[in-house]
């Protein structure tokens, strides 16, 4: 149902089961797949891109023009996955160069105000809480819990299934599994309670990724012995592969 005081443009293309609100607002160049629904005063801008039974709520913008001092006018895209909540006054910009794209992925939950710059990626099932803002070219990686007001800096990389506390400015990557807390933002250990709550692994490889942070952040080594010494006295498994490829690829993470 298209209410009949909404815009959209006749050159957008929007498909099956599509409930557009009084007074929101769609431009030309939007694509935007079946069961979605899109509520007053939303505004669906030019680059769109949205999959299936998505939800997005009152004042939200998406697809704003990139707030970058690089950005010349060129075309590019938001892209938007399945089963998303989008909620109010939520602003996405859309990437800054020709080609580019922000992109978000599945099942998502971005609580209000939350604020995502150009060339933002984001995975799957994460939440981003109250007045959260993600500076240009981030990646947050699946099922990480970003908590209200928290910032990250631009260029950083958050690792799945981790947790940072309100408040936190990052500034660095953030290894996956992994509390962030206070400021500056330390390591407060290892996001247990999740971890068990989603059945991802067991009490056995929960202390092998416990023993693996304990040699990062409390081992008093360099990053690279501490990677090391992991290789060396850690049971491999893909959760601790995963730790050691993340630092290994990572320009800094916080410590």
């Amino acid at each position: 149902m298209i209410s009949p005081l909404a815009y959209v443009d006749p050159a957008a293309k929007l498909g099956k089961n599509v409930t557009v609100q009084p007074f929101a607002y769609i431009e030309a160049d939007v694509e935007i797949g079946d069961d979605n629904v899109i509520m007053s005063g939303a505004r669906i801008l030019n680059g769109t891109r949205m999959g299936k039974g998505n939800k997005i709520y009152h004042g939200a913008v998406l697809a704003a023009e990139p707030q970058d001092f690089h950005y010349e006018g060129e075309k590019s895209l938001l892209v938007i996955g399945d089963h998303n909540d989008i909620r109010e006054n939520v602003v996405i910009s859309r990437a800054t160069h020709k080609d580019g794209c922000t992109r978000i992925g599945n099942e998502n939950h971005l609580m209000d105000g939350v604020h995502l710059c150009h060339d933002v990626q984001i995975g799957n099932r994460s939440v981003l809480g109250i007045k959260v803002s993600v500076a240009g070219d981030c990646r947050i990686d699946d099922c990480t819990i970003l908590s209200s007001n928290v910032i990250i800096q631009q260029n950083c990389h958050i690792g799945s299934w981790s947790l940072i506390q309100s408040g936190c400015r990052i500034a660095k990557d953030v290894p996956p599994y992994i509390i962030m807390a206070g400021n500056p933002a330390e390591y407060h250990g290892i996001n247990a309670m999740v971890l068990q709550h989603q059945n991802q692994v067991t009490e056995r490889v929960l202390r092998h990724i416990m023993n693996a942070y304990r040699l990062v952040y409390q081992g008093n080594f360099s990053v690279q012995d501490a990677l090391q010494k992991i290789e060396d006295q850690v049971p491999m498994s893909d959760e601790i592969y995963n730790i050691i490829n993340f630092i290994k690829n990572s320009n800094g993470i916080v410590k």
